[in-house]
């Protein structure tokens, strides 16, 4: 008990929260891949890939699925628990190696051919800029980084603020602090899709979509 409650003190902030969150629910997402990831990855040699913020593993599972050799990080043992016993089960483990990292402290190393952030965005704090810097940073030459976060607020969401202003895709870009000689810009702009939430509900919200490719 003693060492239980001394692991519970060591957390941080953001652990605390979503590994919470996720002991709440015996699963909280489809498992099914992000849509624009795979629509933007799809046509894509495979390659090495980092997955940010993996969740249950969806998106980690379906490239692993395509060949992609994948660094599947999130802050939630609970959540990597999760995700890599369902690798184990449909045989691509050994494509995946699953880390857990806040990432507000702590960063995977290495250089991929895709780095991948799909909403990224924490109730708590969450020096998110920050932590996107550090994302372009580890594409390496010739990969993409695809960042895909929330722009409205769904009638399920956390935040409640219906009147909070969402940053345009220009501004997030423009927190990434790039040497725009250095990339190209593959996609950039702001969908709406139908959303479904908990109990079967709808709602059309809007995504922010950043696609940019490191010169090789």
């Amino acid at each position: 008990m003693n060492d239980e409650r001394h692991n519970e003190d060591r957390r941080t902030e953001g652990e605390r929260f979503w590994e919470a969150h996720y002991q709440k629910h015996e699963r909280v997402w489809s498992g099914e891949a992000n849509a624009v990831l795979v629509d933007v990855v799809a046509s894509l040699p495979p390659g090495s890939a980092l997955d940010l913020g993996c969740a249950e593993g969806g998106d980690a599972l379906w490239l692993a699925q395509r060949g992609w050799q994948v660094t599947a990080v999130d802050v939630s043992a609970t959540a990597l628990h999760r995700a890599a016993a369902q690798a184990a089960a449909v045989g691509v483990a050994g494509r995946i190696d699953f880390q857990q990292h806040d990432l507000a402290h702590t960063f995977p190393s290495g250089s991929f051919d895709l780095v991948s952030a799909q909403y990224l965005q924490s109730p708590v704090a969450f020096p998110r800029a920050r932590v996107l810097q550090r994302a372009a940073s580890a594409v390496a030459g010739g990969g993409l980084l695809l960042v895909v976060e929330h722009a409205s607020v769904a009638p399920w969401s956390w935040n409640q603020n219906q009147h909070q202003r969402f940053p345009t895709p220009e501004e997030v870009l423009a927190t990434l602090a790039l040497d725009r000689e250095q990339w190209d810009i593959v996609l950039l702009g702001r969908p709406t899709r139908q959303a479904v939430g908990p109990n079967g509900a709808t709602a059309q919200v809007a995504d922010n979509l950043i696609a940019i490719r490191r010169h090789g």
